[in-house]
């Protein structure tokens, strides 16, 4: 079944001003702080299976030592390898007492003590990931916490943990649905927390198999996007970084307290140059992911500690708003530009990254971020070092494969305004399809959750923090398509809404292709990301899998995948699916003054296979007809 994208809510927390449909100066007075994404420090990367109480004793003396406790890093999360299935006749976890003396409380207990949180780990299926690098250990039977959720949430939870990692090794090798078991998992989380009154951060791990994004928030507080940013015996590398972070990109789905997770942070590990780990802090602070280190803390350089421990790149990843940054421009293949909205008004995270092999000289213009292009203020924030004022953008030179992080303190543009009608506001306006942010005013004696849909894409659980009764706003980043004719509507149990202001971002903008035949919009199924989905025709909603970015005659949706015809093909029927961009001539497409959209290797149509109009008809390429099934109107 189709899942149609990503309701877009990202989470910011600005103020509202009152009006219906008028343009308005947003205010910050009534932020709501939501949770930040985890910080820490997690087992796997550096010492994979071969753990104990020794090992992580000693990182984490060195996490204090080192100062990075006093930065933000609290979590201290031990991975796969310290349990080997075995279970008592009552079916509760044993340990190895001689690797953890005292049992897993003990662990627990020493990390509470140095003002740190435990965290922990397990799979979803029966078994575990398998064979223990670099022990030469087996792998052990039975080390899942399937047919055992609620017993082991509990245990865990008892031993004093605060975090628990639930992997998809075995979920994956039984074909277990990652939807529905992690719902599974989530609710025992949540039935054991009613028990033992302890509260557990669930780590979804299912390396994005069915899309967690549409899913995550609400079930966990973080979901892993993509497979491992590092296997046991590699080194760290500058690709596979900016392959975890591009799988990452989903801003509408990440907001209060709930986040796209990159994996662990390579910074420190061999492979990695200073300048490298600099652009990984970079993206993944931009991002708003969770900051877990994966070096070795006690022997890591003066330098990787002071990447680690940089206050002003940690701000801006724990920004109370709690929102994802967005791709706002590229001007030229390779030379990328990500803002972040930030606490506050007018201030935003910038980072201009050159993926390419020469230096270059980018911009940022404050249009692109939503701001107006009076004079804004611009400070360098690994140099530490404000550039001064300027107005309508900023230029500076970036080497190649490298990053400069900015934050910006300029004027919000105009947003508009609009009351509430219930749970509903209707009738909201978009100069054009793209992203935009829309805060919330609320009032809420107790903390609420509720459902947010927009135009019927893929709806998000939100998040209100208690306000104690007054008016107070939380935020989000949501996908609206040209027009008036926008509805965001909330349902389940939302607190006392006013009113909303939307903020558009106009970096974001791009177009939906609507066909004349159907009146159905190009659309990439569930949101998905991975090369080869074959493009469909659903009914428009304005989501980001239905906003196409015209970029150097590339189709560009998602930030990094293009519209592509299959294997270069030049038959009539070759498949229109989403690849990863290359600049290739596949993927270019010319728009024509009759509304078709032609492919530059075939000069074949973009077309509803066999005329057809239902959802879910798939886009192939066939000869140029003209006929309304290949007539593809922007809105």
């Amino acid at each position: 079944m189709k899942l149609r994208h990503g309701l877009s809510a990202l989470l910011l927390i600005a103020g509202i001003v009152p009006g219906v449909g008028v343009a308005a100066a947003s205010t910050a007075a009534a932020d709501v702080a939501v949770p930040a994404p985890a910080m820490g420090w997690a087992s796997w990367n550096t010492f994979a299976a071969k753990i104990d109480y020794p090992t992580i004793k000693a990182q984490a003396d060195a996490l204090v030592s080192a100062g990075l406790k006093d930065a933000g890093y609290s979590y201290v999360n031990i991975d796969e390898g310290w349990w080997q299935g075995t279970r008592d006749s009552s079916g509760n976890i044993t340990v190895d007492t001689a690797e953890w003396p005292g049992g897993m409380s003990a662990i627990a207990d020493y990390l509470h003590s140095k003002g740190l949180k435990a965290g922990i780990y397990t799979d979803a299926g029966r078994d575990g990931c398998g064979y223990y690098f670099p022990t030469g250990r087996p792998a052990a039977p039975g080390s899942g916490s399937e047919g055992h959720y609620l017993q082991d949430m509990l245990q865990f939870q008892r031993w004093g943990f605060d975090f628990v990692k639930v992997d998809w090794c075995g979920g994956d090798a039984e074909g277990l649905d990652p939807k529905s078991t992690y719902q599974a998992i989530s609710d025992a989380n949540k039935a054991a927390t009613a028990q033992t009154g302890r509260a557990l951060t669930l780590s979804i791990c299912d390396w994005g198999r069915k899309n967690p994004w549409n899913w995550g928030a609400g079930t966990g507080a973080m979901w892993r996007t993509s497979n491992d940013i590092i296997f046991f015996g590699q080194t760290a590398n500058l690709g596979q970084v900016l392959t975890n972070f591009d799988q990452a990109q989903h801003p509408v789905s990440q907001h209060t307290g709930y986040v796209n997770d990159p994996d662990m942070l390579t910074v420190g590990m061999p492979g990695l140059t200073d300048a490298q780990a600099r652009t990984e802090m970079s993206l993944w602070s931009v991002s708003g992911a969770p900051l877990l280190a994966g070096n070795n803390l006690a022997t890591m350089s003066a330098a990787t500690k002071a990447i680690l421990a940089n206050r002003e790149v940690i701000a801006v990843d724990q920004d109370p708003r709690g929102l994802q940054g967005v791709k706002v421009a590229e001007d030229a293949t390779g030379l990328q530009v990500y803002s972040k909205v930030l606490s506050g008004t007018g201030k935003r995270a910038v980072v201009l990254l050159n993926r390419t092999s020469s230096a270059a000289a980018m911009t940022v213009r404050w249009a692109d971020l939503g701001l107006t292009p009076a004079s804004a203020h611009v400070r360098n924030v690994w140099g530490a070092t404000d550039a001064g004022d300027f107005a309508t953008g900023y230029s500076v030179n970036v080497p190649a494969g490298d990053s400069v992080l900015l934050t910006v303190q300029g004027t919000d543009a105009a947003s508009a305004s609009y009351p509430a009608n219930g749970s509903r506001f209707t009738g909201i306006t978009a100069a054009a399809t793209g992203l935009a942010v829309a805060t919330f005013s609320y009032s809420a004696t107790t903390a609420q959750t509720a459902t947010l849909a927009v135009n019927g894409q893929q709806p998000t659980v939100l998040t209100f923090p208690a306000t104690g009764g007054t008016t107070k706003t939380v935020s989000a980043v949501v996908s609206l398509g040209k027009g008036n004719a926008n509805t965001l509507a909330f349902s389940g149990t939302p607190p006392q809404l006013s009113a909303v202001a939307v903020l558009p971002l106009p970096g974001s903008t791009g177009v939906q292709l609507a066909g004349v035949q159907s009146g159905r919009c190009v659309d990439v199924d569930d949101n998905g990301i991975t090369n080869g989905i074959q493009a469909q025709l659903w009914d428009c909603a304005a989501g980001p899998n239905q906003t196409w970015v015209p970029v150097r005659g590339q189709l560009v949706v998602n930030g990094t995948k293009c519209l592509d015809a299959y294997d270069s093909g030049t038959t009539n029927g070759t498949s229109v699916v989403v690849w990863d961009c290359n600049g290739q001539r596949n993927q270019q497409w010319t728009p024509n003054t009759d509304g078709t959209i032609t492919n530059a290797v075939s000069g074949l149509c973009l077309d509803a296979s066999g005329a057809a109009t239902a959802n879910g008809t798939k886009i192939i390429l066939w000869t140029c007809g003209g006929g309304a099934n290949q007539q593809w109107p922007r809105r």
